[in-house]
Parts: C-alpha cells; structure tokens; sequence
C-alpha cells in the first residue's frame, strides 16, 4: 500500500483501529519521519482517543484512555539502546488484557514482544511511503 499524504497516513490509522481486537501490540518500524507516530494518531482516533496524541521520542512513552477501558500505550525506544527499567513498564502495559500497546523502535525490547504482535514497516518510496504489514 502506498500512503502520498499525512492526511492518507490518518486515514490509515483510523481504518487500522476497526481491525484491532485487544490485546493487542504493534510494533511499527520505519526510519525517522516515516509517518509512525502520525499512524499512531489516526489509530487513536479511530479507537475512541479524546486526548491529542504526540510522539514519546523524549519521554518513551504516554499512555491515553480508551473509551471501553484500558489503554492505548505508545511506546519509542529510539533514543534508549538498552531499554533498562522501561523495559518494566512495557512488560506491565503488555500483561494488561485491555490495552492497545505500540512500539516504535522496538529492536531492544524484541524478546519480550509476544510471537503474535503486529509488525507494520512504513518505508520511504519515490511514490511517497509505503506500508507492508
């Protein structure tokens, strides 16, 4: 799928929420810019987010509320090689059966990600961006 807009990326996150059965975890991987945290703000909104999301790159992570209980937890471990006591945090939001949990930058912590999580690439194209899942 190729995505030529922010808007189109906003979409796509929006549509990805109908598909989401919690729990669920995603990691998404795709260079700086790429457009993750922007699907992240659709999905948000597709499953009910009120709150305005923004990227975790300086604090790790936020969590929102999601409107059916539980949370949305956006993770970004990029600037955290050895994820150390976040590593914790992420193992608590991951036990959580009610929580929508995403990963960007996930390569420290992917021993502890479940076999079964969703893994999107968003990758730079001459077209614009393009998702594989």
């Amino acid at each position: 799928m190729n995505i030529k807009s922010e808007q189109e990326m906003l979409e796509y996150g929006r549509g990805y929420a109908k598909r989401i059965v919690k729990p669920a975890v995603i990691e998404l991987v795709g260079d700086v810019g790429a457009g993750k945290t922007t699907f992240v703000r659709g999905l948000a909104e597709g499953l009910g987010v009120k709150e305005q999301v923004t990227s975790p790159s300086f604090t790790i992570s936020k969590s929102y509320a999601l409107p059916d209980g539980g949370n949305l937890v956006h993770y970004d471990f990029y600037r955290l090689p050895e994820p150390g006591i976040m590593k914790d945090d992420l193992m608590e939001s991951l036990r959580n059966p009610d929580n929508v949990v995403v990963i960007e930058w996930g390569e420290s912590v992917a021993e502890i990600l479940p076999d079964e999580h969703i893994r999107i690439e968003i990758n730079y194209t001459e077209e614009g961006r393009e998702i594989k899942e």
